[in-house]
């Protein structure tokens, strides 16, 4: 990719992402009460969101030796109870991300 192609690429994603992030105020006006099912999706977004990183973390993960599956599990009960204990998503993704790496050089 040439530099033009580059910066052309890098606007059309610009603009895609401002399009994306305006459309909820332009369909959904302050006076307008917002449907049930927008609600829906809104409240199960993050539960299902942390259930696709699980699956993707898990997916090349092998379960024939111990030090090839447990900082995998050690990272996910961290993000889990920190989850529940603190109910803060950043603190846990980033809590059990750190665990992980920290289990991945120490152990495998």
């Amino acid at each position: 990719m040439n530099r033009a192609q580059q910066i052309f690429t890098i606007l059309i994603a610009a603009c895609v992402t401002a399009c994306i992030r305006a459309l909820p105020f332009l369909i959904f006006r302050r006076k307008q009460q917002i449907p049930a099912f927008v609600r829906s999706v809104g409240e199960q977004l993050p539960r299902a969101t942390m259930m696709m990183l699980i699956v993707y973390c898990l997916k090349d993960v092998s379960f024939t030796q111990v030090h090839l599956w447990l900082p995998a599990a050690a990272g996910i009960l961290v993000t889990v109870l920190l989850q529940v204990y603190r109910k803060k998503m950043m603190l846990s993704v980033f809590g059990g991300t750190m665990v992980y790496m920290l289990m991945l050089r120490w152990i495998a």
